[in-house]
């Protein structure tokens, strides 16, 4: 028996904590990639956040994704493959 992945709840609360979004939503789309670089069977590789926190108001697009990307580098380090972010603040 394998253990579940747990890679969708812990970039949820890495990102809930840090950020105290007004919204989040983490998926998994490493189903969609199958077969291409970095997929692997069984494992979470392709994730999607959208998250709308007023940590976001006033910075650049640049800028929030360096934010996401930094609060969740041991999750690349670890086997993460591909991150797509979509970051807003509170009215975008």
């Amino acid at each position: 028996m394998t253990k579940p992945d747990k890679t969708i709840d812990r970039i949820r609360d890495r990102l809930t904590a840090a950020l105290k979004p007004e919204s989040i939503e983490v998926i998994d789309e490493s189903g969609m990639h199958v077969g291409h670089a970095g997929a692997i069977p069984g494992k979470v590789t392709h994730v999607r956040v959208l998250v709308t926190a007023e940590a976001f108001q006033g910075k650049s697009r640049l800028d929030r994704h360096r934010m996401v990307n930094d609060l969740l580098n041991h999750e690349m380090s670890a086997g993460l493959h591909a991150l797509a972010i979509v970051p807003k603040a509170p009215g975008e």
